[in-house]
């Protein structure tokens, strides 16, 4: 079998499996937080690309690394309303008197990309290994050992207020700055397409730029929204003509194998990007270890992978050893894999309309990247 590498250039998050001691495996040794050797994939918009007459008609691993995202704020010259006080996602009662030095700190990054959205930018003091845009790349990492937080560097650098979830850890080091004074604002740790608007708001809220983030939340929600109509216009309109799909999370190095079914954010990326999420059919939920028997249970056209996932153990190859009874899927046989950065995939937030865009067109006209 000729494999074709086509190269160009949540729900829950990973919280559950942070929490349950998998923290090591997301490290910058396995992978997360660096896609510079790979070559970006130029993803063609729905509307510009023809799909297959026959959405199971091509084989071979699509690696997606998209472009570094467009930052473009709503307000040029933002003056937030201080001092805020909000109610975080925890329940605790902040209140943020100065916001000139930032620290906006999650899995993916995300956090991060909607303060530079809502026009704060400059006032981002530090990031995480997930936030390497160009406009933070020059700011000095809070992290270490891939996405751990560094207590001292993060003192070091003085914040006024930092926004976080519970994505990254040591928890105590969070109550640490708290206990240093500094004003620390939870946001939901969930990512999917429903909360959109609602994390953006959150954030906004925290810095005192609510009617940014109200701006910011409705063009974020209006982006996907019309992105996911270009899809509804690409993927077959039967259900069965759609590719059947599971998202797999593995950690080679760790021994960690998981399938990511409903609610775990997955899902919501799978269906909004045109696919059948197979988890509800099966009766997946969370975040499991997968087995031999629920992947010939779900029979999958393709998975869904984050790419230093793949890559940890061994491609292709490495993954059919290690689960035989991929090879008796469809996905297995054909060796149908959609791999996307790992700080990217699900991620949702201001990159949202990107992601569906890029995953759909992998799925279902391959050939146009």
């Amino acid at each position: 079998m000729t494999r074709l590498t086509l190269r160009a250039t949540l729900g829950t998050s990973l919280t559950v499996l942070l929490l349950a001691g998998c923290g090591p495996v997301l490290d910058s040794g396995d992978g997360d937080g660096d896609s510079a050797d790979r070559p970006e994939t130029q993803v063609p918009t729905l509307s510009d690309v023809t799909p297959l007459d026959d959405p199971r008609s091509w084989d071979g691993v699509v690696d997606l690394n998209l472009p570094d995202p467009e930052i473009v704020p709503v307000e040029a010259d933002p003056q937030p309303q201080l001092p805020a006080t909000v109610t975080d996602a925890q329940g605790t009662e902040v209140v943020v008197e100065d916001v000139s030095r930032i620290l906006a700190l999650d899995i993916y990054g995300t956090l991060a990309h909607t303060v530079f959205d809502l026009g704060l930018g400059d006032n981002v003091i530090g990031r995480d290994l997930s936030a390497s845009f160009p406009e933070i790349a020059d700011r000095p990492l809070v992290t270490e050992n891939g996405h751990e937080l560094n207590a001292e560097a993060i003192l070091d650098l003085d914040p006024t207020v930092v926004i976080t979830d519970t994505s990254l850890g040591p928890y105590d080091v969070l109550l640490q700055l708290r206990d240093a004074g500094i004003p620390v604002v939870f946001t939901d740790s969930e990512r999917g397409i429903d909360n959109l608007a609602s994390l953006t708001q959150e954030v906004a809220d925290a810095l005192g730029m609510t009617a940014a983030g109200e701006e910011l939340g409705a063009r974020i929600e209006k982006q996907a929204a019309d992105t996911a109509a270009a899809i509804a216009e690409v993927a077959p309109q039967d259900v069965t003509g759609k590719l059947r799909t599971v998202f797999l999370y593995v950690r080679g190095q760790a021994g960690v194998y998981y399938m990511f079914g409903e609610g775990s954010g997955a899902d919501a990326l799978i269906e909004a990007s045109g696919g059948y999420d197979v988890a509800a059919e099966i009766g997946w939920n969370g975040m499991k270890p997968v087995t031999d028997e629920a992947l010939i249970e779900a029979a999958p056209d393709v998975l869904l992978m984050m790419s230093k996932g793949l890559e940890s153990v061994g491609g292709v190859d490495g993954l059919l050893e290690r689960f035989p009874a991929l090879a008796n899927t469809p996905a297995g046989e054909h060796e149908r894999i959609v791999a996307m950065d790992d700080d990217v995939v699900l991620s949702f937030g201001p990159r949202t309309s990107d992601v569906l865009n890029a995953v759909a067109v992998a799925l279902y006209a391959p050939d146009a990247l």
